[in-house]
């Protein structure tokens, strides 16, 4: 099997490790600040308190991240916010380890860990086009959404092995470890600076630019759209609890199988992905489809009465969301320019990632009035009609060709004919896309 051109690229190799590694130090993390929160109060509700920071944070900076991502330096940011995160995890296993932390240093260092992602996340998107070619980003983009899938599988168990041995403190020790591991990887990329398009604007009115260009960009919105209604109406994650122990009688043990079996999925989809992404001139049907499935899965799920049933229905889940995620991404990184991509993410990851923050609440209020099987049968509904109405009529979506560019042909140099001029070998070095 030939390997994708993409994965010839050093830069992006480095990038794709150090981000691997630290997303599994911090979904990890993660983990154990719900663990330590929930094992020093006993109380669910302060242990909640811990994704509401989150939450907090990501609606509140996400525009200002993105605004600081296509004003600076988008390597030298991602390094400071991975900076700030390595002295959070610093602090926060001396404190732990030495037996002095209490609920509200985890709450608070989880508030400043997201609020630092906030502007890596829409730095951490926004450079990767500046490592690859354009025809190769939506291959980069496919390679890189599988990552967050490993993370969730890998995160939590190393954390629930790290927690045995020593406490959530060796959790938080090793994750600053990968933090600093990935400062390392990218104090050595070589990416080309940020060319900015005319004179800067305050942060405020960078904001202001990114909002109005979203709201004219009818792809993007409608991409959000589609997002929001697979997030909000399908969100199942925090159902699982109650359909593996109330419904499926299957345990703790079955719910850590369960709330696995969809990253299992979106990585056992992940060739298929590539390769659909890379070669598809019908993406933007293979999107609805993809989310219109979802949905069905998700209803498949909530009426699944046997356990292997359950998660086969998740597996799907996993698999769809992550080909119908990895399509929404790479369209809106390549209809972006690079000038203002960083807000762009930042507005986009606002439903990508506040999306399921929204789901949950709403779909565990709901499922507290009609119950678990009935509140994801309905909510599973939602996708599917979104995606039925997007197909119905022409729109920006269903008639999206591809998320790649092709690839330039460039013609082979001519030798200089003796006397001659070297213009035509001249030219032909300068044909290729060099938009990265």
């Amino acid at each position: 099997m030939a390997v994708p051109a993409v994965l010839r690229n050093r830069d992006f190799n480095l990038y794709w490790a150090g981000v691997v590694l630290s997303q599994i130090g911090t979904r990890g993390t993660v983990a154990a600040n719900y663990f330590q929160v929930y094992a020093l109060t006993g109380s669910v509700l302060q242990t909640g308190l811990v994704g509401a920071g989150q939450a907090v944070a990501l609606i509140v900076l996400s525009p200002i991240g993105g605004a600081y991502a296509d004003r600076l330096d988008r390597r030298k940011l991602l390094m400071w916010a991975q900076v700030v995160s390595l002295v959070v995890a610093v602090l926060l296993a001396v404190l732990t380890l030495t037996g002095q932390a209490q609920a509200w240093h985890v709450i608070l260092s989880v508030l400043f860990t997201t609020a630092a992602a906030t502007f890596d996340q829409p730095a951490r998107q926004a450079l990767i086009p500046a490592m690859v070619p354009k025809h190769q980003l939506a291959q980069a983009i496919a390679l890189l959404n599988p990552s967050r899938e490993v993370a969730v599988l890998v995160g939590p168990a190393l954390a629930g092995v790290f927690i045995a041995v020593g406490g959530p403190g060796l959790m938080y020790a090793v994750d600053a470890v990968t933090y600093a591991v990935l400062v390392g990887v990218l104090a050595v990329l070589r990416v080309a600076p940020l060319v900015q398009a005319g004179p800067p604007r305050s942060v405020f009115g960078s904001v202001a630019e990114g909002a109005r260009y979203v709201l004219k960009r009818p792809l993007v919105t409608r991409l959000m759209a589609l997002d929001l209604a697979a997030t909000v109406f399908g969100a199942y994650r925090v159902l699982l609890p109650a359909l593996a122990l109330d419904i499926l009688h299957v345990g703790p043990t079955g719910y850590g199988l369960l709330s696995s079996a969809p990253s299992a999925g979106a990585l056992l989809a992940t060739y298929v992905i590539f390769r659909v992404v890379a070669r598809s001139n019908r993406l933007g049907r293979i999107v609805l489809a993809s989310t219109a499935l979802y949905g069905i899965a998700a209803i498949f799920l909530a009426q699944s009465r046997w356990f292997p049933l359950a998660l086969v229905a998740a597996l799907l889940l996993g698999a769809l969301d992550a080909m119908a995620t990895t399509i929404r991404h790479a369209a809106v990184q390549v209809d972006t320019p690079d000038d203002i991509r960083g807000r762009v993410t930042a507005f986009y990851q606002m439903s990508s990632r506040g999306g399921p923050a929204l789901g949950d609440l709403l779909m565990g209020a709901f499922a507290g009035v009609v119950g678990p099987i009935a509140a994801l049968t309905i909510g599973g509904l939602g996708p599917v009609l979104v995606a039925a109405a997007f197909r119905a009529r022409p729109n920006v979506v269903r008639e999206y060709t591809s998320a790649s560019v092709p690839e330039p042909d460039v013609p082979a140099p001519e030798e200089p004919q003796a006397g001659g001029t070297r213009t035509q070998a001249n030219s032909s070095r300068t044909t290729g896309d060099t938009s990265a």
